[in-house]
């Protein structure tokens, strides 16, 4: 059982490595863009939650405000 289990390992490593020798790596430029495009959407999505936190700060101020609290 336990021997089955080593193979069953070194299989799956072997198969592995041989999947990793079909992969197409990029090159700099392409590594360099996808940073890129990956830094301006988080930018985008950060200003955007901190847009909507700003509303929704400013609607519940105005609600309690109503209400007195």
């Amino acid at each position: 059982m336990a021997i089955e289990k080593i193979r069953e390992g070194r299989t799956f490593v072997e198969e592995s490595w041989e999947e990793l020798q079909k992969v197409t790596w990029p090159d700099y430029e392409q590594l360099k863009s996808a940073t890129i495009v990956v830094i301006i959407f988080c930018a985008l999505i950060s200003a955007m939650i901190w847009a909507m936190d700003g509303v929704v700060r400013l609607v519940l101020d105005a609600v309690m405000g109503i209400f007195g609290a």
